[in-house]
C-alpha cells in the first residue's frame, strides 16, 4: 500500500472562455488524442481554442469576469484576486496558500462574497485549493452578482426536499454542495478533524481528485490501488485495528469499475469503530444500494443525476443507523447549517434535470451493457471494465433488484499504440466528464494522470485506457460509431 505524505501538487490550468451559447457547460470538448496531450501541455494551439470547461479546472467567463471585477475594487499592485462563496472556505484557501508560500495573503468582502487576494506567484496555488477542494462560484451565481440580479427563490430548499425524496432519505440526513469534490472535502474535513492524528485509507484507484484531497488536507492517506487478495486481507486487519480515520472508496471506482467486497469491509470498519464513506456515482443510486453497509455516501449530482452537463452539484448521505450519525451530522451542520449551499438558480436548473433521471438510467443501463458486451467480444479489445465483466459477483450484492450496470466502461487494445487513432476516429462527443444524455468518450489517464502516467501504469490504469460514458443514444447509432473506429485499431 503507497502511504502518502505530502507531495507536489500539479500545476493548476487557467485557461478558456466558455460558448457563447452554452455559458454553463460542464465540458470541454478535446476531439483528438493529439489536442488532448496538448491541453495537457498548454500549447497555445489548443488552449486558445477552448470555449467551456469542467468548472473547478475552469473559469467560465462569467467567474473571470468576477474575480476580475473582485481584483479591480479591491486588489492591489502585483495582486491577484480570487472570489469564494463562504468565510470559511476563503480562510482555508488563504491556509493552503500560505503553507506554501511565504508571501502575504489578505481576505475581504466583495459583493456579498469573500475574495482572496495573493500575489502573482501564490494565484495557481489558489486555484489549486479551488480545483481540489470544489468550493467554488458558479457561472450562474457570477452572472447574478454581475448583473446584480437576484437568484431564483427558494429552489435551494425546493431541491433538498426533492433530493431525499429521490434517495429515500430524511431531509435530516441529507447534505448538498457546490459540486462532488466540495461534498467529498466537507466529509474529509469533518472525519480528519475528529482524529486528525490518523491518516485516511483509500481502496481501489479512484477519482483522481478524491486521491488528491486525501493527500493534500488532514493527515496524509495510505492507498491501496487494488483492494483484492493478499493486500485487502492486510488492509482489513489494519481496519480491526482502528488505524485510520476513515475509508474511502467508490461503488463501482473510476476508471476500472471494479467493486470492493463491501460485506467483508464493512464488517471491518464496524469491528475497528472507523467510519466508512462510499461513493454512488459512477452507477448512481438508481442501480446500486450500499446505505446498509456504510456510513456517508457521497455522489456527484453533477453526472447522472443532472444528465445535462450545464450544472454542478454534489450530496453527501449520513446513514440513520450508523454508530457516528449523530456526530457526523452535528459537525456537517456547523459548516452547512441549511443542509444545501447549492447557489439557488443552479438548484432550480439541476432540479428540472433531475427529474428525467430513471427514465434516463434505463436507457443508460441498456445501452452500456451492449457496448461493454459488444467489446468485450471484438478481437482487438486486450481488457474491458464493466461492472458485469469486474467482479461481478461483488458488484451484485449491491445492485437493485431494478438494477443495472450503469452507462460508464472503459477498455484497452492489444495494440496500444493504435489507441490515438481509434479515439480520433470515433464519431462521439469527446471531454473528461461522466454521466451526461449524450455519449462522451476520453484517454481518461492522459487527462487524469498526464504528470504521473508511470505511476499510474503501476496502479493498473494504462496510459493508453480510453473510457466511455454511454448515454441515451439510439444503441445501433453508438455501436456502428464505435465499430468503424475499431477498424483503424
Amino acid at each position: 500500500m503507497r502511504d502518502f505524505t505530502k507531495e507536489p501538487a500539479w500545476e493548476a490550468k487557467d485557461l478558456g472562455q466558455p460558448l457563447p451559447d452554452s455559458p454553463h457547460a460542464c465540458s470541454v470538448c478535446l476531439p483528438t488524442w493529439d489536442s488532448v496531450v496538448g491541453y495537457e501541455e498548454s500549447r497555445d494551439k489548443v488552449i486558445r481554442k477552448l470555449r467551456a470547461g469542467y468548472p473547478r479546472f475552469f473559469l467560465a467567463s462569467s467567474v473571470r469576469s468576477l474575480f476580475e471585477a473582485a481584483e479591480t475594487n479591491l486588489g492591489r499592485a502585483g495582486e491577484r484576486v480570487l472570489v469564494f462563496p463562504t468565510q470559511e472556505s476563503a480562510q482555508r484557501a488563504q491556509r493552503f496558500v500560505e503553507l506554501r508560500h511565504s508571501s502575504a495573503t489578505r481576505i475581504t468582502s466583495f459583493e456579498g462574497l469573500q475574495a482572496l487576494a495573493v500575489n502573482e506567484e501564490a494565484y495557481l496555488t489558489a486555484l489549486l485549493y479551488w480545483r481540489y477542494t470544489g468550493e467554488v462560484i458558479s457561472s450562474r451565481q457570477a452572472e447574478d452578482i454581475l448583473r446584480h440580479e437576484s437568484a431564483v427563490e427558494d429552489a435551494g430548499e425546493s431541491l433538498h426536499s426533492y433530493m431525499a425524496d429521490q434517495f429515500s432519505c430524511s431531509e435530516s440526513d441529507l447534505f448538498l454542495y457546490e459540486t462532488g469534490m466540495s461534498a467529498c472535502f466537507a466529509i474529509h474535513r469533518v472525519l480528519t478533524t475528529l482524529t486528525p492524528a490518523k491518516k485516511t485509507l483509500q481502496l481501489d484507484f479512484p477519482y483522481v481528485d478524491t486521491l488528491k484531497v486525501q493527500e493534500n488536507f488532514g493527515s496524509g492517506v495510505v492507498f491501496l490501488p487494488q483492494a483484492s487478495g493478499e493486500h485487502f486481507d492486510e488492509a482489513l486487519a489494519r481496519i480491526r485495528q482502528g488505524e485510520f480515520a476513515a475509508i474511502f472508496c467508490e461503488f463501482p471506482s473510476n476508471p476500472l469499475l471494479s467493486t470492493v467486497d463491501i460485506i467483508k469491509l464493512s464488517e471491518a470498519a464496524r469491528q475497528g469503530h472507523t467510519p466508512l464513506i462510499a461513493d454512488d456515482t459512477v452507477c448512481s443510486h438508481y442501480n446500486v444500494d450500499i446505505m446498509a453497509y456504510v456510513d456517508v455516501i457521497s455522489t456527484s449530482l453533477t453526472k447522472w443525476i443532472s444528465g445535462k452537463g450545464d450544472v454542478a452539484g454534489g450530496a453527501l448521505r449520513v446513514n440513520p443507523d450508523s454508530p457516528f450519525a449523530e456526530a457526523l451530522i452535528a459537525s456537517l451542520e456547523e459548516a452547512n447549517p441549511t443542509h444545501s449551499r447549492i447557489y439557488s438558480s443552479d438548484a432550480h436548473v439541476l432540479k428540472q434535470n433531475a427529474e428525467g433521471f430513471v427514465e434516463r438510467m434505463k436507457l443508460v443501463n441498456h445501452n452500456g451493457e451492449a457496448l461493454a458486451n459488444y467489446l468485450s467480444e471484438h478481437p482487438a479489445i486486450d481488457q474491458v471494465w464493466y461492472p458485469s465483466l469486474e467482479n461481478k459477483n461483488l458488484y451484485d450484492v449491491i445492485r437493485r433488484e431494478e438494477g443495472g450496470y450503469g452507462g460508464l466502461l472503459s477498455f484497452t487494445l492489444k495494440n496500444e499504440k493504435k489507441a490515438p487513432k481509434v479515439y480520433d476516429t470515433l464519431m462521439w462527443n469527446k471531454g473528461p466528464s461522466l454521466g451526461t444524455e449524450f455519449s462522451l468518450a476520453c484517454p481518461y489517464t492522459l487527462l487524469a494522470h498526464y504528470h504521473e502516467l508511470d505511476w499510474a501504469a503501476g496502479c493498473g490504469v494504462s496510459a493508453n485506457l480510453i473510457r466511455l460514458s454511454v448515454g441515451i443514444e439510439d444503441c445501433d447509432s453508438l455501436l456502428t460509431g464505435l465499430k468503424s473506429a475499431l477498424e483503424q485499431a
